[in-house]
């Protein structure tokens, strides 16, 4: 293809998802690592048309003031999760795109996302009505796009876990919730949301990487099919959702009968310190219970506990005991540990769903990329949870943009 300048925008672009996507983009540009963990340079979409390490632009919002670098550096010291040498190695790259970084907004994310943000971005948001403070954020993006000659703008939503709304809050029509967004009182939308709405009026794709609303609401999603912009969420699909997803097909193809699911979660970054507070937990808890039910056709009895426990910095672990029923009614037990550095994890798929993305808003494509769904938790207007099947959406997307 004709070479196209691609920015994308990250939604708390200093944490340490955010981080390590630069890293990884830089290090991918100057031929410092391979391509493990990314599906787009597999086949068969590899030879897809899709946008370069070259071609990419970063910037964001992010509500704390810390460089790139030293959170890039956080990660290597703290969790080993990142090499110093190969941070070094990318600092004068990541000190550039620190300068395509602005402050973000706090309306309604919480008091504990709240506590993290410095004192301009805190005076700022209390100011702001959310429709001011979408207008700020439609300013920083226009602004991205033309300083940095940009064909496209992808935001993409890697911010902490907002706390949960209530769906009888919000407007079911785009035509009424647009209505709140001067009465700052009354609009029960969390930036989340206001990034998405922000997004969408400029006619920019938006991707929600997290367990927050974001562009889940129908009034929202209504606004992009009117606008024609695609986007697709939530909560990235990294660790032990992924091996649920994987492993109750096999259970339920097998017809043993799980009767409980228990997973027991701990963790030590940024997002563990916010998920510790029981509203923001909520959120995720959410997001990570859905899919059983789904994929088995029934509910078995289930926990999912997460624990923040400082000394794991970015490395998530996450105990799962299954208990089910075999032939004769016999009980069997099933255990597995998974292990992984939180924001690797999450990393490739950012950049998989970037360039995924692009191609898709290239074709014209508006509303949920539902072929995204094997990269979610919760994939938005999505009711297959079995990552096999959803690997058979994308594929089938990609045979239809290669025909």
């Amino acid at each position: 293809m004709a070479r196209r300048k691609v920015g994308v925008w990250l939604i708390g672009c200093k944490g340490g998802v955010a981080a390590t996507v630069t890293v990884g983009l830089t290090a991918l540009r100057k031929g410092l690592t391979e391509t493990i963990g990314l599906i787009t340079e597999t086949p068969p979409y590899n030879d897809l048309d899709l946008v370069g390490w070259n071609d990419i632009v970063l910037g964001g919002h992010d509500i704390r003031e810390v460089t790139l670098y030293e959170a890039a550096k956080l990660l290597a010291s703290n969790n080993h999760a990142l090499d110093s040498n190969l941070i070094d190695r990318c600092k004068s790259d990541l000190d550039k795109i620190d300068k395509n970084s602005r402050p973000g907004t706090l309306f309604n994310v919480g008091s504990t996302i709240e506590k993290f943000a410095d004192a301009s971005t805190k005076k700022k948001s209390k100011e702001e009505s959310p429709r001011d403070a979408i207008g700020r954020i439609q300013a920083d993006l226009a602004e991205f796009q033309k300083k940095n000659g940009l064909d496209q703008v992808i935001v993409v939503n890697v911010a902490s876990t907002e706390p949960p709304i209530a769906a009888e809050d919000v407007p079911g029509t785009w035509k009424e919730l647009s209505k709140l967004l001067d009465k700052p009182r009354k609009c029960p939308l969390p930036a989340s949301s206001l990034y998405a709405i922000a997004t969408i009026e400029l006619g920019f794709p938006y991707i929600n990487f997290t367990p927050s609303p974001g562009s889940a609401l129908p009034a929202i999603q209504e606004l992009a099919v009117e606008k024609g912009v695609p986007h697709m969420g939530h909560d990235g699909k990294t660790g032990e959702t992924l091996l649920k997803s994987a492993l109750a097909p096999m259970f339920a193809g097998r017809n043993l009968q799980v009767m409980s699911w228990v997973g027991h979660n701990i963790f030590g970054n940024m997002d563990g310190k916010v998920l510790d507070d029981p509203a923001n937990k909520a959120t995720k808890v959410r997001s990570k219970d859905k899919l059983l039910g789904q994929i088995l056709g029934y509910s078995p009895q289930t926990l999912i506990s997460i624990e923040y426990i400082e000394s794991l910095g970015d490395w998530k672990t996450a105990w799962d005991h299954i208990h089910f029923k075999g032939f004769l009614g016999t009980p069997m037990t099933m255990q597995f540990t998974w292990q992984g550095c939180d924001s690797l994890l999450a990393a490739p798929l950012v950049i998989d769903l970037v360039r995924f993305t692009e191609l898709a808003a290239r074709r014209g494509e508006k509303g949920l990329m539902s072929f995204l769904a094997c990269f979610f938790k919760s994939p938005l207007g999505v009711q297959e949870n079995d990552f096999v099947r959803q690997l058979q959406m994308l594929e089938a997307w990609v045979a239809k943009a290669k025909s």
